[in-house]
């Protein structure tokens, strides 16, 4: 079967055993190249993505460089990032692709949360770039007074937990982003929350596969493409698979 909507996948990563990894809590992924990656979404028509940086690669750079070569101009980076990082070092990694820097609040491996507010406003003053926030959305209660302060914000995998759903929904009325992704990491509907939070502003919602879904309960399934189809309507969902995305990331047409 041949999917032909067009999808930019706003969140994946890909895992080169030729380039360092960490141990987080024991944990080592299994490899998962460019290539694994094309083989497996064959079938779609990918526009580009977003390769985000697992706990597992720790301040690794090299890996994410060479996978963005690899898989072409319309795919951008999200790495973890010291807060000693030089001016002139975000400036050159901005050059090559990066769009942003994670702060793994759920799994570690990045800079603390004591860096969230200086480094969000100093990256993107300097070259543009977001945050993005994996995070229990249950912590949003003490966090919210500084996310909603930030210039440009996205959280990963619907915040989660069904617990502080409300506090994710009030975040998305100020304009933050959410990655309708990692349906197997979540345990509430992810059909209700992609409805709910589409309706609270249509240009949240950035879809991405989460591949290969490291330690998720299940991984991506071709059926969570229609799911999100059949949850919001062509021209909503349209929005969701590429329109939004493209636009926060800036991707140019090619």
């Amino acid at each position: 079967m041949t999917y032909e909507l067009e999808i930019f996948d706003s969140h994946l990563h890909i895992i080169d055993k030729n380039f360092p990894l960490v141990s987080n809590n024991g944990f080592i992924p299994e490899s998962f190249t460019a290539e694994n990656y094309r083989e497996r979404l064959s079938e779609f028509n990918i526009l580009g993505g977003v390769i985000v940086s697992g706990s597992f690669q720790a301040y690794n750079q090299d890996y994410l460089l060479a996978a963005i070569d690899k898989l072409g101009i319309n795919f951008k980076g999200i790495l973890n990032l010291s807060h000693t990082v030089t001016d002139d070092e975000i400036i050159n990694l901005n050059k090559s692709g990066i769009a942003g820097v994670r702060f793994n609040l759920y799994r570690g491996g990045s800079e603390s949360i004591k860096y969230l507010e200086t480094m969000a406003n100093r990256i993107y003053e300097l070259v543009g770039w977001h945050v993005e926030l994996y995070l229990n959305s249950e912590d949003l209660s003490e966090l919210s007074i500084t996310i909603n302060k930030l210039p440009a914000v996205s959280i990963d995998h619907l915040g989660l937990k069904k617990s502080g759903f409300k506090n994710l929904l009030m975040l998305v009325e100020k304009g933050v982003k959410v990655k309708a992704t990692g349906f197997g990491r979540i345990d509430f509907d992810p059909a209700q929350a992609i409805r709910e939070i589409y309706n609270t502003h249509p240009d949240s919602l950035m879809f991405g596969t989460d591949l290969p879904s490291t330690r998720a309960s299940t991984a991506f399934q071709n059926s969570d493409i229609p799911l999100i189809s059949d949850t919001l309507g062509p021209n909503a969902a349209k929005k969701v698979f590429s329109e939004n995305a493209i636009k926060f990331y800036n991707i140019k047409a090619s």
